[in-house]
């Protein structure tokens, strides 16, 4: 037997580590291992890694904390191409993350990932760059980032990719990426369109929808419309909406023919391959709400375009909508109700809506969903601009009650277009009585006080459209509307300054409203307003000349002239000149004031007896003082005066009954509304006047004839030289004490001054017809300027000549008439 030899074994190279095999189950273990210079360690640690981020949301917060992200996005550019795409998937699924996101922004990962988007790189990797991007495109900042880093070139190739993750990423990434108007314009350069319409070819239905939904936003613009056309773009549409098996993808393909059939030419084109026709056709039949709403809105685009609300009108576009209105949905509701605010534009639809639609929208009107109520009453207001057919059928339809409730809603379009409804209907006669009835002034005071420039200006608009009715400017008073409307003249708004006005020109057409705004201070806004070129307007201009024409008091102190077409009526009263922003009290206000030493306020009311309520109660054998008397005092010395002119009789008798007695006078004399006590003097002189002077013949006669009168009652022709003797100053003040008031009633005056004479000649010319003006001087003159026509010259036969202006002497020669430029009517004025 041989000798065994034992054979030795090698021991290993000293500088070798024998191989370990190491298992862990900590993350924070396996993220070292991401620092390791092994290439088989680094992708089994990011192996690990993506399996544990898979798993959910916390755990991709945990590797976050523990620093992996910052070793992963060194590994993602590493030149072996496992660890390269194990760490690149890593990162895709991580992407997720809202932290993750906000630290591969600081990080600045986008350039990296895009530069792995090339043909050559490995189709994991492309998917989960593209996925990175995806997720991190939801940020505006990175879509800028993308854009300027060219990444839109890249994507565009990638929708042809083999690889359905990688086509799906990437047109995902697309469509968030074009809603910045930049990428939407570059992706057209980059044909972008021809691999889109590739893709609603794919047989998975997420990748057909994100491509739908890229084209819908692209189609927004015009030249992607184009090419889509000329692509055959809308065909691929028409026959996706024809596919019942794609019926979950008929919204977006109708989302992007409403942006095609913005163009005319588009329209036609559909129109001539029997496309519109298919299209309207499917809407009628579909029961999909959202495909229902989508069509309206692609058909209200469309009406943008006067062509094509022709053509539209042409296929009968009206039936379509108006079905759409019944259906129980309330955004088909208000997308069918914007579509036919859109085609209203077109006058044939307008009067096809006016026979079917309008008693659907009124409905609507009651509808509790506001964007309903709003969209329905838009469409109404466009409807019924004029179109007096229209809105005689909204008011048929019942539509007055609801419009009116919805001045009263929270959302201004709504409110602004319902007073605009009711402003439309309420240029027929008829129409705007009933509307009145509902008490649509007093409802129009929360609009005008609206914040609302658009409310406030409809609101004021509606005013003036129905203040040309008293009972409806009474209606607005006693709402205390008009002092909201006064605000508005503030606006610094051009419209709501105009339309406010308007309706405070409108309003102003009857003294008591009048007086009410001047009161508000109209009258020193509506001059602020005239004095500023860039503020007046025709209205501002209107506004002031009526509401002094219904406020001749206010006129008369304010500007000093009244025209013969202003006519004193009872209740002016002559303050004297004021100071322009001085507020005007009226004659109640002044009524209530103590006995002061200045001038006297001179009145006119030369009302019938049985016509005021406080002179009826006084027995007949009272005297001229004491019925002139009592209105000016308080109520108190009023009854106590009245008390007082009783028999002894009488009194006793009323001692029985005092207390009782004297709370019902309390009561009543509350509960009556103020009334300056009648003039009986100047109702006399009306009354003589009458009978003397109408049945002269002539103007000039009439004239002369009337001035002798005036002068007469008071005191008579007074010689120039001696009319600083004429003691008128003195018989007024003694006038004042007597009535222990500062008001004297004209016709207690018995010597008269110029500005007397001439206030009387002017009130007693106004109620007989004879045309004339009145004119304030200074010192205490006044006079009347009358216009007449001279005889023609002697031997002239037929000629007419024109009038001639002449200034009526009342003092120094009664009748005298001087001629408005003479030297005579320049010393009577002034010396």
């Amino acid at each position: 037997m041989g000798k065994k030899v034992r054979k030795e074994v090698e021991p290993p190279p000293k500088d070798v580590f024998e191989p370990l095999l190491i298992e862990s189950k900590a993350a924070a273990t396996v993220v070292l291992m991401l620092d390791s210079p092994e290439e088989e360690v680094l992708a089994k640690a990011c192996d690990a890694i993506y399996k544990f981020a898979s798993k959910g949301d916390e755990n991709k917060v945990a590797l976050l904390g523990l620093g992996a992200v910052e070793r992963l996005y060194k590994l993602i550019s590493h030149e072996d191409p496992i660890v390269r795409r194990n760490a690149m998937m890593v990162f895709g699924i991580m992407a997720s993350n809202h932290d993750v996101k906000k630290l591969l922004r600081e990080l600045d990962v986008t350039s990296s990932l895009l530069s792995h988007l090339v043909p050559e790189e490995d189709v994991v990797i492309h998917e989960f760059a593209t996925l990175c991007l995806a997720h991190m495109a939801v940020e505006y900042t990175t879509k800028v980032q993308i854009f300027e880093q060219g990444g839109l070139e890249p994507l565009i190739s990638l929708l042809s990719s083999p690889d359905p993750d990688v086509t799906k990423n990437s047109v995902e990434c697309i469509y968030l990426l074009v809603q910045d108007f930049q990428s939407r314009a570059a992706v057209c350069e980059l044909n972008v369109i021809p691999p889109l319409l590739d893709l609603l070819k794919s047989e998975y239905p997420v990748i057909q929808l994100l491509a739908l939904k890229t084209l819908e936003v692209i189609s927004k613009d015009r030249e992607t419309r184009i090419i889509l056309g000329e692509n055959q773009g809308l065909d691929c549409l028409l026959k996706i909406l024809e596919t019942n098996e794609f019926n979950d993808l008929h919204v977006e393909a109708l989302a992007v023919l409403g942006n095609c059939l913005e163009d005319v030419h588009t329209m036609q084109l559909i129109r001539q391959t029997g496309g519109l026709k298919k299209l309207l056709s499917f809407v009628g039949v579909s029961t999909v709400p959202d495909i229902q709403k989508n069509a309206a809105k692609a058909i209200a685009k469309a009406a943008c375009d006067s062509e094509n609300r022709k053509i539209l009108n042409e296929e009968n576009v009206e039936n379509c909508l108006i079905n759409l209105l019944e259906i129980d949905d309330d955004g088909v509701k208000v997308a069918a109700s914007q579509a036919i605010s859109a085609m209203c534009e077109n006058l044939a639809s307008k009067r096809a809506f006016g026979l079917q639609g309008i008693p659907q929208l009124v409905q609507l009107l009651s509808s509790d969903d506001e964007e309903v109520k709003e969209a329905a009453v838009i469409a109404l207001a466009n409807l019924t601009t004029a179109s007096p057919s229209n809105a005689s059928a909204v008011a048929e339809a019942e539509g007055i009650e609801p419009l009116v409730k919805t001045l009263n809603t929270e959302r201004h379009e709504a409110v602004a277009n319902a007073a605009a409804v009711l402003t439309n209907m309420a240029m027929q006669e008829p129409l705007r009585l009933c509307i009145q009835s509902h008490g649509v002034m007093s409802v129009l005071t929360e609009p005008l006080r609206s914040a609302s420039s658009r409310v406030q200006s409809r609101a004021a608009l509606t005013v003036a459209a129905f203040g040309c009715d008293a009972n409806a400017r009474s209606e607005l008073r006693d709402a205390g509307g008009l002092g909201p409307l006064v605000e508005l003249l503030h606006s610094k708004d051009k419209e709501v300054r105009r339309n406010a006005c308007w309706a405070v020109m409108v309003c102003a057409s009857d003294e008591l409203t009048a007086v009410e705004l001047c009161r508000l201070g109209a009258l020193d806004i509506l001059e602020e307003i005239n004095q500023s070129t860039g503020r007046r307007n025709n209205f501002s201009e209107a506004a002031l000349e009526r509401l002094l024409d219904n406020n001749l008091s206010q006129k008369y102190s304010q500007m000093g002239y009244l025209s013969s077409s202003n006519v004193i009526t009872d209740g002016f009263y002559d303050y004297g000149k004021i100071k322009p922003g001085v507020k005007l009290l009226s004659l109640e206000e002044l009524s209530m004031q103590e006995l002061a030493d200045r001038r006297a306020i001179i009145f006119i009311n030369a009302k019938p007896q049985e016509d005021v309520l406080a002179v009826e109660e006084k027995p007949q054998h009272l005297s001229y003082e004491q019925t002139t008397l009592s209105p000016f005092t308080s109520r108190k010395s009023s009854r106590e005066k009245v008390r007082k002119g009783k028999g002894k009789k009488e009194e006793e008798k009323m001692k029985e009954v005092e207390i009782m007695s004297e709370v019902q006078d309390e009561i009543n004399l509350e509960d009556v509304q103020w009334q300056p006590p009648p003039d009986f003097m100047l109702m006399n002189y009306i009354n003589d006047a009458s009978k003397t002077i109408l049945p002269l013949t002539t103007t000039r006669e009439q004239v002369v004839a009337l001035a002798q009168f005036v002068a007469d009652k008071m005191g008579g022709a007074i010689e120039r030289d001696k009319l600083h003797d004429f003691s008128w100053e003195l018989h007024i003040s003694e006038i004042k004490f007597e009535l222990k008031s500062n008001i004297v009633p004209i016709g207690k005056v018995k010597k008269g001054t110029f500005y007397h004479r001439a206030l009387l000649f002017k009130v007693i010319a106004d109620r007989l017809g004879i045309g004339c003006s009145l004119v304030r001087g200074e010192y205490n003159r006044g006079w009347n300027e009358v216009k007449l026509v001279d005889d023609s010259p002697q031997g002239v036969t037929g000629l007419l000549l024109p009038p001639q202006e002449y200034i009526v002497d009342l003092m120094f020669v009664p009748g005298f008439l001087m001629k408005q430029e003479s030297v005579e009517a320049d010393q009577y004025k002034y010396i």
